[in-house]
């Protein structure tokens, strides 16, 4: 399976909601940075500040906007889209992903405007 196939796979199952699907693509030393928020690395760090957005009520969207991959590296524009604390949010993100041997999501970047976001959620 290519990176980008992996990776477009992830973002499915992340936007429907299915952890397991979700984490089975992403390696258990996964390093994650979510500009300008902060990194971590690990499932368990992982899950523990995405697993809101899992859990929510509100709908997860992923709106890949333009993508390239090239070997194991894939990037993406996108709107990511999702409810929290009752409110909408459209988000546009850039992420950076490299993908392992085995397949395995071990490095994604994704890079946001805190200063939207934030203003989203006064809104």
């Amino acid at each position: 399976m290519s990176a980008e196939q992996i990776v477009n796979d992830f973002m499915a199952a992340f936007g429907s909601k299915d952890q397991e699907a979700a984490m089975a693509l992403v390696a258990d030393d996964c390093f994650y940075d979510n500009v300008p928020v902060g990194s971590m690395t690990g499932h368990a760090a992982m899950l523990e500040f995405l697993g809101p957005m899992f859990s929510s009520k509100g709908p997860v969207e992923f709106e890949i906007v333009r993508q390239t991959a090239a070997g194991n590296i894939v990037m993406n524009e996108r709107i990511d889209r999702f409810v929290i604390k009752g409110k909408e949010v459209a988000l546009p993100v850039a992420g950076v992903f490299e993908v392992n041997n085995d397949n395995k999501i071990s490095f994604w970047r994704d890079y946001f405007d805190n200063g939207m976001f934030m203003s989203a959620m006064r809104d």
